[in-house]
């Protein structure tokens, strides 16, 4: 009889994550998979599903204008449960921290479902920090019956946390599984055109807790290295939170060394990401895929759920302060010595793998 997995995701970055998951299970024959997204994301997720050609079995299509925590919580907890009484699957996936893979999570308990957490156990122990994810990971945590670990270190977090050793499985992150079908040589765009003979930075920033003063410092020290040094352009693929537009506005106006574009499909980002110089984010899963292409990673953060990367020399946490932010790019763009200590150093989040080592445990 065919074991029925159910993967459930809602956000783009977890469907950059998941999708390479979903085509290693399509390819083991004993195995049903289904593949619900909540929309928690709309256009951004649809573009990262058309890229890995993953066609959703359903789709809750939540999204709302200016959705709160409330707002997504009550509905994917409102309309997933249909879903999974009528497919009653043996397992279902959710991935790492958002939202809906907590609210997911949460009514599989409800429903004695077993919960398999990909990307389990990353912690920063400050359930504030980020937020909501620290909360959301942890919550997912304590119902998981599988949790496929990406690290020896989020392995030994969970044990500390009292979860059985014998139902973790570190097994790499599946986004450098992602990272091997999407980067590709012979990829060219307008944008790396207009960035040629520069060095390029690329920008990502929209974190809840940066919004505000935060946000408008990290901001005014990109412009202030953008005024500064004429050899270097930025590329800023901008959320759509309509606040995080208004503070980008403010500082990188009337700038001709950078673009402030829409989001980048994942095929374009990952690209952008290769033929940089340097990474600036206050996102995540980033913090994984810019040092297993080499890239230097700035984390505009306090915290990282992520430390193994900050261990190997591949991140450096500025937090949110101006003058960090500044002087540490300006560190990377001069000093050649410290630009290739972060640049070559150990990645540690695996070769590509994780998927495969998955389906094995999953089939097992």
């Amino acid at each position: 009889m065919n074991k029925k997995i159910m993967l459930i995701f809602g956000t783009r970055p977890e469907a950059i994550k998941m999708c390479p998951l979903v085509t290693e299970l399509k390819k083991r024959g004993n195995i049903n998979v289904v593949v619900c997204v909540t929309g928690q994301h709309k256009e951004m997720l649809e573009q990262v599903l058309t890229v890995f050609g993953v066609v959703p079995d359903y789709n809750l299509s939540i999204m709302i204008q200016n959705q709160t925590l409330f707002d997504i919580t009550n509905a994917v907890l409102n309309k997933i449960q249909a879903v999974l009484v009528k497919e009653l699957p043996d397992i279902v996936l959710v991935h790492g921290d958002t939202t809906t893979s907590f609210v997911a999570a949460l009514a599989c308990y409800y429903m004695h479902i077993p919960v398999g957490h990909v990307e389990a156990g990353l912690r920063t122990h400050n359930v504030y920090s980020p937020f909501p994810e620290e909360f959301n990971r942890q919550a997912i945590s304590i119902v998981s019956e599988y949790n496929f670990a990406p690290t020896e270190q989020a392995k030994q977090n969970l044990i500390s946390e009292g979860r059985n050793p014998d139902n973790i499985y570190v097994t790499g992150n599946t986004v450098i599984d992602a990272l091997k079908t999407t980067v590709r040589p012979n990829y060219t765009h307008p944008l790396l055109e207009w960035a040629n003979n520069s060095k390029l930075i690329l920008i990502t920033a929209h974190r809840r807790e940066n919004i505000g003063e935060p946000m408008h410092n990290m901001f005014s020290a990109i412009r202030k290295i953008l005024d500064e040094f004429p050899d270097v352009k930025a590329i800023y693929p901008i959320h759509l939170n309509p606040v995080v537009r208004q503070i980008a506005n403010v500082h990188f106006d009337f700038c001709n060394q950078i673009k402030v574009v829409e989001p980048l499909d994942v095929l374009d980002f990952h690209n952008f990401m290769a033929r940089s110089y340097l990474v600036l984010t206050d996102s995540g899963g980033i913090q994984e895929e810019a040092p297993s292409l080499g890239k230097p990673v700035l984390v505009m953060r306090d915290t990282t759920e992520r430390p193994e990367g900050v261990a190997a020399g591949t991140l450096k946490l500025t937090g949110t302060s101006q003058q960090i932010i500044y002087e540490s790019i300006k560190t990377l763009l001069s000093d050649i010595t410290e630009y290739e200590n972060m640049s070559k150093a150990f990645n540690p989040y695996g070769n590509g793998t994780a998927c495969k080592k998955i389906a094995d445990i999953l089939m097992n």
